[in-house]
């Protein structure tokens, strides 16, 4: 990614997904960042950031998302990934 707005490194989450981009006008597919984190002094928050290889967006302009999440908001996520993570796999078999 050029001109990247997350710093990528050995520590981040996922550094190479699909992802898509979805507008009203537009509808973009590019390869994506996902990283998860806490601030290292008195967390008091979760943090998912997400950021679209900006090198094939036509659109969209260099941006990352980010959630600032509560720790029960994370939890709640997490085991909302599970549940699915587990029927995409039970389907699979």
């Amino acid at each position: 990614m050029a001109d990247r707005i997350m710093r990528v490194n050995a520590y981040t989450t996922l550094d190479l997904v699909d992802a898509e981009a979805e507008g009203h006008d537009f509808d973009e597919e590019a390869y994506a960042t996902v990283n998860v984190t806490s601030p290292r002094k008195n967390p008091d928050h979760v943090e998912f950031a997400l950021e679209l290889d900006n090198t094939t967006l036509e659109t969209l302009d260099t941006h990352a998302d980010r959630l600032r999440l509560t720790p029960e908001q994370a939890r709640t996520l997490a085991a909302a990934l599970e549940s699915e993570a587990d029927a995409v796999e039970d389907a699979q078999q």
